[in-house]
């Protein structure tokens, strides 16, 4: 079955995946298609926050940063946007990003299954929180790290890598580059494609109407929702479609 070509930007390239089936996941074509398996599966139910990758979206003109579970998040979902794993944070040289070069000072890998996670979350921190001017408090740092579980350090050296990101030099994103290409592969309408494989409603209006022309699909959890637009649609999505794509434990994760 052929389907509508993927588009994202990663590492500052435009990247095109053609005939992704519906269903697969960001995890999967990340590990199993692209080979990037620095992003791991732990509980695959968007829990653990071992698979946790960056998306950067443009939003009133700025760049919004978001750290998401890569295993509940369906891959056709991320067309146009940015996407950061943690293969993609140290530079050509080898120089740590300063998420990664906080947690190797503050000590906060023992096992490492968790830390791309972790990093990933930290970087996420970074772009909208240090990158801004604004101070990372240890509540803060907790709360933007509470979808990623760790069962050896404790916490404590994690959090103290969060606080300490701003002490290294600045690795900023050049975002407006970036969202002059993002602006070049916006889809002109991310309604609905020519085979009716996947449904990507932005209002209310077209999720209802989605859903009502295809019932069997919503069941089957094929329709997803873009972007908050009201209670009403978040209701629509979790009877139709089940659990929302993207929707972790925690609140950081939602989309």
């Amino acid at each position: 079955m052929e389907t509508k070509t993927i588009q994202f930007i990663r590492r500052g390239e435009l990247v095109s995946l053609g005939n992704v089936p519906p269903t697969r996941t960001l995890l999967e074509v990340l590990r199993e298609d692209l080979s990037c398996t620095g992003t791991k599966e732990g509980c695959g139910e968007g829990d653990c926050g071992a698979c946790t990758v960056v998306l950067g979206e443009a939003e009133d003109g700025k760049l919004t940063y978001r750290a998401i579970n890569s295993c509940i998040r369906l891959a056709h979902s991320i067309d146009g946007m940015a996407l950061w794993t943690v293969e993609d944070l140290a530079a050509d040289d080898g120089m740590l990003h300063p998420a990664q070069e906080a947690m190797v000072h503050c000590h906060g890998s023992q096992c490492g299954f968790c830390t791309p996670g972790f990093v990933m979350s930290l970087f996420g921190m970074y772009q909208n929180h240090v990158c801004q001017g604004e101070t990372i408090t240890r509540e803060l740092a907790a709360e933007e790290l509470s979808g990623n579980l760790c069962r050896c350090t404790g916490y404590r050296p994690i959090l103290d890598a969060a606080q300490t990101m701003a002490h290294w030099p600045a690795v900023p994103v050049d975002e407006a580059d970036l969202l002059q290409k993002l602006k070049q592969i916006a889809p002109g309408a991310r309604g609905f494609q020519a085979d009716s494989s996947y449904f990507s409603p932005t209002t209310l209006a077209q999720l209802l109407s989605a859903r009502a022309s295809h019932p069997r699909r919503a069941n089957r959890g094929r329709l997803h929702r873009r972007g908050p637009v009201g209670d009403q649609d978040a209701h629509a999505v979790q009877q139709g479609a089940g659990r929302h794509p993207g929707q972790g434990a925690a609140s950081h994760r939602a989309l």
